[in-house]
């Protein structure tokens, strides 16, 4: 009985698995890339209904982010700030700042006795079921750069980071790289190198016993107080204070432990 399929069909079934698999790694990459927070959130710049530069509030004026968002270290949510928190410097009245400009209408059609308030557009926003305390990461040298970047150089806030639950884990896991001073939360431009390391270690030591802190500095080694502790320090890590430096010293001392299980961020 003659063939009814030439010989080269032999190999299509192998031809379309090959071609299969291709486009399924094809489809799984795609996804994985494009269809994450890292692309769908990162730049992220709506308009809002007042051109308000952080660059110039935060960045050449200096204003604490606490003058506006008031709530953040006392609150899990930190507020957006009302129209009150605006017309404070731009209301009408003797001394105010540029009232009559254009673009701070809506500012004062708020504070008109039927004004309606601000609808500021809410740039980072976190799914219902994830759970965030703003309060309990400020508190423990968590900065607003660590989760908005610097704002202080943004005329139009975007979102700069993905804010994804690995993003989240992977400082739970390691959260020595991003800790700081608790009086440098605020302060967008600040550096470990900005640090002096004497008044550092000497914070440090109303909270832990000189051998605790230099135990951590390296393993092993012992110091009598101050003195031996800065000189150990800059024997280790050099002139300047680094972030090697002052992390694990915070996460110890402080005694993070950021759980990583699941009832962290779902409750």
């Amino acid at each position: 009985m003659g063939n009814f399929f030439p010989r080269w069909t032999n190999w299509l079934p192998l031809k379309i698995a090959i071609a299969l698999v291709f486009v399924v790694v094809g489809v799984a990459m795609g996804v994985t890339y494009y269809f994450t927070p890292k692309y769908t959130r990162v730049g992220y710049m709506p308009t809002q209904p007042v051109p308000f530069s952080h660059k110039v509030h935060a960045g050449q004026l200096g204003l604490d982010c606490r003058f506006c968002h008031t709530f953040g270290e006392r609150s899990s949510h930190s507020n957006v700030p009302n129209n009150q928190t605006c017309a404070n410097c731009h209301g009408e009245g003797k001394g105010q700042i540029k009232i009559a400009s254009p673009k701070l209408q809506p500012v004062r059609d708020a504070a008109k006795p039927d004004g309606k308030p601000i609808q500021w557009v809410k740039v980072h926003k976190l799914p219902d079921y994830a759970y965030f305390n703003h309060s309990a990461h400020l508190n423990r040298g968590l900065s607003c750069v660590n989760c908005h970047g610097r704002v202080d150089q943004m005329d139009v806030v975007y979102q700069h980071e993905s804010q994804s639950m690995g993003w989240c884990l992977d400082c739970h896991r390691e959260p020595e790289k991003n800790l700081r001073p608790l009086t440098e939360t605020t302060n967008l431009a600040y550096t470990p190198a900005s640090l002096s390391r004497e008044s550092f270690y000497k914070d440090l030591l109303g909270k832990a016993k000189a051998d605790e802190i230099a135990e951590v500095i390296k393993p092993g080694a012992k110091a009598a107080g101050l003195p031996e502790l800065v000189k150990l320090a800059e024997e280790k890590f050099g002139k300047e204070v680094t972030q090697a430096e002052v992390g694990p010293q915070l996460k110890k001392h402080w005694q993070i432990a950021p759980p990583e299980n699941c009832t962290a961020c779902h409750r």
